[in-house]
């Protein structure tokens, strides 16, 4: 059986110590954590010892403090945001600028075929306009028309299918979320 070099449980000062060095509040730490922040109250203010996978995310964070903030979704600066995800995970976050055809991009996965854009760190607005169209059903697509009447749009626009169908497709786990 393996062993790991990782501590067992941590004391309340050592949990208020990590979240001041990363720059968060209960509330942000526990959203970090995917706790509540009962859990992060009640914690911080135990003469108990923490003990469990908590454990082990702080050993992480005290080692690698960038970590925390990799994980930082920024606020959205334009209109128009994407969550590009795979099951319940966020890959790709797509901020799009329709009016000036810009776009920023923050990816959450290292792997490339977990990325929106693969290899891309610097999409352009064509690149996000073919990835829209990759979600989609081909605009060459047989009794298209019979097909948009099914989704209830006037014209083929990938965007509009998007906010219909999400973006799902039968062979993948792969999902958009849109927000405006």
């Amino acid at each position: 059986m393996k062993e790991f070099a990782v501590a067992r449980e941590l004391k309340a000062t050592e949990l208020k110590v990590l979240r001041k060095k990363l720059d968060l509040t209960q509330a942000e730490f526990a959203g970090l954590a995917n706790i509540s922040v009962k859990t992060v109250e009640r914690w911080e203010t135990s003469d108990k010892p923490i003990t469990g996978p908590i454990v082990t995310l702080v050993e992480l964070l005290n080692r690698h403090p960038r970590l925390g903030e990799e994980l930082i979704i920024p606020k959205q600066e334009y209109d128009l945001r994407l969550r590009y995800m795979c099951k319940d995970m966020l890959c790709t976050l797509i901020d799009v600028d329709e009016r000036n055809r810009r776009i920023r991009i923050q990816n959450y996965m290292e792997h490339y075929m977990m990325k929106a854009f693969g290899i891309k760190e610097h999409p352009t607005f064509e690149d996000y306009e073919e990835f829209l169209k990759s979600r989609c059903f081909p605009e060459t697509r047989d009794k298209m028309k019979l097909i948009l009447k099914e989704l209830d749009l006037p014209f083929y626009d990938p965007l509009m299918i998007i906010e219909k169908t999400e973006g799902r497709m039968a062979e993948d786990d792969f999902w958009i979320l849109i927000e405006r």
